[in-house]
């Protein structure tokens, strides 16, 4: 796999299953934006990538573009809207009924329902990634969207 750097923009290819991909977006703070984007052919014009619905934005291990797991294929300056990455929950693990917001490096106490359709703060590894985008397309449960879930 080719060695690459973590640079915001970036655009990287994802493999998915039957040869087919979909394509992410770096973001900052090891965040990448997921595209509605599978296909099994090569796109040659980033703006149709980026023009597509975004799925989900989590935080990713950086050894998925750095081992060259994902593939830069392009790079463009990210979108006003991207600048800003989507509130994150913390649900404390010793008190469940204990929740926090994390927005861009800031945490605040927060109630339940204001954790409600957020994702929960978490790295993921990039196979994991993979599979939930697989499963949504193959209209299945993910079993890590699961554990993430709100309790």
């Amino acid at each position: 796999m080719k060695k690459q750097t973590r640079t915001i923009g970036s655009i990287v290819k994802i493999e998915l299953n039957n040869g087919y991909h979909t394509y992410g977006r770096v973001l900052s703070d090891a965040s990448f934006a997921i595209y509605d984007c599978r296909t099994n052919i090569e796109i040659q014009d980033p703006e149709i990538i980026v023009q597509k619905p975004i799925l989900f934005i989590v935080a990713v291990y950086d050894s998925a573009v750095k081992n060259g797991r994902w593939l830069k294929v392009f790079n463009l300056p990210l979108e006003k809207e991207l600048e800003r990455l989507p509130f994150k929950y913390i649900q404390d693990k010793l008190d469940p009924n204990k929740f926090q917001i994390y927005d861009n490096g800031n945490i605040r106490p927060a109630s339940k329902e204001e954790c409600v359709g957020l994702e929960r703060a978490a790295v993921w590894e990039p196979e994991h990634v993979e599979e939930r985008i697989i499963d949504y397309y193959e209209g299945r449960n993910n079993k890590w969207v699961e554990l993430f879930a709100l309790k």
